[in-house]
């Protein structure tokens, strides 16, 4: 109970701070060397998170999360409501949602349109200063 509803608060609050209406485009600075390494290019980790968001099974959530261990960053997904740092000790940067709860009025039950849209409205100074707070712990 605690896992489900106390990961759903984190998981949301990280959410809603991840997204603006003038968010979208890339991300600029020290977020986008850390993803070109990571990933060589911020096309190739928007694809692979747009995989993972997609492919989820059921209820859940695409991360980019920061490992503290390698430095670097990393696609994870989880299921239902679970924290990523508490089940992979990732630290959270960009979540995407994919309950149905978050895409059914508008996009119905066509997932990767939804995962598609979310591109336009992430705010990336939010993510880079997740970056950052990740990095000094």
């Amino acid at each position: 109970m605690l896992r489900f509803n106390g990961g759903g608060h984190i998981n949301h609050t990280i959410f809603w701070q991840n997204l603006s209406p003038k968010g979208g485009g890339e991300p600029e600075g020290d977020l986008l060397n850390e993803i070109k390494e990571s990933f060589q290019s911020f096309s190739k980790f928007k694809t692979q998170m747009s995989a993972a968001a997609a492919g989820v099974q059921g209820s859940g959530w695409a991360w980019l999360g920061y490992d503290p261990k390698t430095q670097k960053l990393r696609v994870q997904t989880c299921p239902n409501q679970d924290p990523l740092l508490a089940t992979t000790g990732l630290v959270p940067l960009f979540g995407i949602d994919v309950w149905e709860h978050a895409y059914y009025l508008q996009y119905k039950n066509v997932r990767p349109d939804y995962v598609t849209a979310i591109w336009n409205v992430a705010n990336w100074k939010d993510v880079e200063d997740r970056l950052r707070a990740a990095k000094a712990l």
